[in-house]
């Protein structure tokens, strides 16, 4: 799993942790199905487009910002060597 697929599921997790719910929870929040949250916790999908990150940010009722605005994000490494 890439670092930026790592952090992006450890800022869900996080969240989902603070407010007490769980995948499914979050989901049902966000309008997608359970899977769409589990395929993009899961390790084997390498990739997650912004879009979903921002549908599961409405349901968190937060901003893109608020969600990329941690440590994790900010210390990962840079892409292009």
């Amino acid at each position: 799993m890439s670092e930026v697929k790592n952090a992006v599921v450890k800022r869900l997790e996080s969240l989902c942790s603070e407010r007490n719910i769980t995948p499914n929870e979050l989901a049902y929040l966000s309008g997608v199905t359970p899977s769409t949250v589990y395929s993009l916790l899961s390790p084997e999908r390498k990739n997650v487009s912004i879009t979903t990150i921002k549908i599961l940010c409405d349901g968190l009722n937060i901003t893109l910002g608020e969600f990329f605005s941690t440590s994790d994000f900010d210390n990962l490494e840079q892409e292009i060597k």
